[in-house]
């Protein structure tokens, strides 16, 4: 697997995997039935980093990057992961929260914040702690689950080193 800044041969290729997790209802705020142009201005905004991961010449992932804050709180990170449901389990968005944490320290933050995790995807919860996250809040019922109703979201930072 290589994992490189996205080009716009990709997009079509992320838009797949965006559209599919998106509307499962079940791991991101970003509302099932999200447009294409919306999924363009939510993951290739001009004001974010775009990665894919790719595998065997396939698009299995992808994650943006951008400060989590204007100004003042620029210096902390935000991300948002995605990976092609089909291999999922399979390390890829370890893999790409690794490289976010590297690029991210290269692009001189001093932490990354995940700014809701979804408390009932306990996979996700469970490999940003791994991978050195912690829990700082939680949003009582912050996420409308498309099944589960109104579910606990958790705010998870690390700092960069």
């Amino acid at each position: 697997m290589t994992i490189r800044e996205a080009a716009a041969t990709d997009v079509e290729a992320v838009w797949g995997i965006f559209e599919t997790v998106v509307n499962g209802g079940d791991t991101y705020a970003f509302a099932p039935g999200t447009t294409k142009d919306e999924f363009l201005n939510i993951w290739f905004a001009p004001t974010m980093k775009t990665y894919v991961a790719e595998a065997n010449e396939q698009i299995i992932g992808s994650y943006f990057m951008k400060p989590n804050q204007p100004g003042l709180g620029a210096h902390i990170a935000n991300c948002g992961y995605m990976v092609h449901p089909d291999v999922r389990g399979k390390g890829t968005g370890g893999k790409m929260c690794e490289h976010s944490l590297k690029i991210a320290k290269e692009l001189g933050y001093k932490g990354m914040q995940y700014n809701l995790v979804v408390s009932t995807n306990t996979k996700a919860v469970e490999l940003w702690k791994k991978l050195g996250f912690r829990i700082i809040g939680a949003i009582p019922g912050g996420f409308r689950h498309i099944h589960l109703g109104y579910v606990d979201a958790y705010i998870m930072f690390r700092e960069i080193d």
